[in-house]
């Protein structure tokens, strides 16, 4: 693809785009959103406020379990910003935006070409996340993948040589910051990907004679640690799925072996189609699962076919960064199946809010393609059919996130109109049914509580004149 010629047209590029894709994105957020509080903003303010200073909220036995950052978030939005949702809002699209500065920096290092690169941005700040960027109370999920894309990269620069003054103290460090601060559960995909690079990188040394094997372990035990203690506070946490059925994974397994396959095989779909604009095509009757299941199969080649790359082309010697993204992305598909399946529901994984997590292996694919384009020329006729194929499924990612971009996009106003509706009823809700709290505020509605619970939460806002009642 093509180049940008001089310094400063590059700079241009890797650094400017992911502003531009920060700026589209909080265009979205404005056009698609109020500033209200509902869905989980309800449990949040019934637990946390008014007193976020209280440090009994805070020292809690599952703490780790809670995304520690976010107390300080909630602090600072009480103190100055009267507890608004959009200010959570911006947080995640900037957090969205340091991502986008990691990948900028990446590719610029190992001079990936600025068409693929800005391929990259499209995909990455696209709105199939469209649930995650207008839902505030998930903020910290997008520093927390920029952490780790970070980390990443760090991890990389240290492994081939071209490591920075501090990088090594900040691979023992970092660990423990990202899984006990910022991370949450999306702290074990992570943790698994870097004992795997850890694993390779000794492999590594060993073939080459080098002395670096001591780091490589102090890292892995560095990132053990902090993944332990998060475990160790998880088990103090009490689990509360709405919906959930009570189903053991070993029964579903022997009663209902193929719901695995159709729920990864549809969770993958999600990421060539937005899965909600998937679900409307299904009810509508204009596809058939079947259609599902063969995107989802497209995708899956992709990622074996990039993993094929890594290895036939020996990309893992002068990086690792892109077999890291893809091992990301296969472990969150896995893990979102695990923790999800007890909705039984194969449809549960294609939801908006899980796009965050599997988007990158979608950026490793995209990126082993990039840095291995140019050994695919020639005409052999395996490469030809390589090219062929990167080329198509570069095309479907493009149409199909393309599509899902303009879907969502025509859908801001119907959204910004239910966050209005929601916002009327909350200056009234003195006035209303714990019926009609229930059915609008998004919270838990097969609970008996849900309206009580909403009316809980306005009533600790108003008495204080936050969001909608500061207004």
């Amino acid at each position: 693809m093509d180049k940008v010629d001089g310094q400063g047209g590059k700079r241009l590029v890797y650094y400017g785009v992911p502003l531009l894709g920060v700026f589209l994105c909080l265009w979205y957020v404005k056009e698609a959103t109020c500033d209200i509080v509902y869905t989980d903003y309800i449990r949040l303010v019934n637990t946390y406020l008014p007193d976020v200073w209280n440090p009994e909220k805070f020292f809690v036995p599952d703490v780790l379990t809670r995304i520690p950052i976010n107390y300080f978030s909630r602090i600072i939005n009480v103190t100055f910003f009267g507890y608004s949702t959009t200010f959570d809002m911006v947080l995640g699209i900037l957090g969205l935006g340091l991502s986008g500065l990691v990948l900028g920096m990446y590719c610029r290092e190992q001079k990936v070409g600025a068409g693929w690169f800005v391929f990259l941005m499209f995909l990455l700040f696209g709105l199939n996340k469209w649930e995650m960027m207008t839902n505030g109370t998930g903020w910290a999920h997008f520093l927390a993948f920029a952490g780790f894309y970070g980390y990443y990269r760090m991890f990389d620069r240290v492994l081939y040589g071209q490591g920075r003054r501090y990088d090594q103290r900040l691979l023992l460090v970092m660990p423990a910051v990202i899984t006990l601060g910022v991370a949450g559960p999306y702290c074990a995909v992570y943790s698994v990907v870097v004992f795997l690079s850890c694993g390779v990188a000794w492999l590594m040394g060993r073939q080459q004679k080098r002395k670096d094997g001591r780091l490589w372990l102090l890292v892995f035990a560095c990132t053990m640690i902090p993944l332990l203690l998060y475990m160790w506070s998880n088990s103090y946490a009490v689990e509360d799925h709405a919906g959930a059925v009570d189903v053991g994974l070993t029964e579903l397994l022997i009663t209902a072996p193929g719901f695995f396959v159709r729920f990864v095989l549809k969770s993958l779909a999600s990421m060539l189609v937005g899965g909600e604009t998937i679900t409307g095509w299904i009810e509508s009757g204009r596809i058939q699962d079947s259609a599902v299941y063969a995107m989802g199969l497209i995708v899956a080649a992709g990622y074996l076919a990039a993993f094929w790359l890594n290895i036939r082309f020996e990309l893992y010697k002068r990086t690792l960064f892109p077999l890291m993204l893809l091992f990301s992305g296969a472990g969150n598909h896995g893990i979102v199946l695990i923790s999800r399946f007890i909705f039984v529901n194969e449809n549960y994984g294609m939801s908006s809010r899980y796009a965050l997590q599997y988007q990158a292996g979608i950026l490793g694919i995209v990126l082993t393609l990039a840095m291995t384009w140019k050994a695919l020329r020639g005409k052999d006729r395996q490469k030809a059919f390589s090219r062929a194929a990167a080329i198509v499924f570069c095309g479907l990612l493009l149409i199909g996130h393309g599509y899902t971009d303009y879907a969502e996009a025509k859908k801001a106003p119907d959204r910004e109109a239910y966050g209005r509706r929601i916002e009327a009823i909350a200056v009234q809700f003195e006035d209303v049914e714990d019926d009609v709290l229930r059915e609008n505020f998004d919270y838990r509605k097969g609970r008996p509580d849900s309206g009580a619970k909403v009316r809980s939460a306005l009533t600790i806002l108003k008495e204080h004149g936050w969001n909608v009642f500061g207004k």
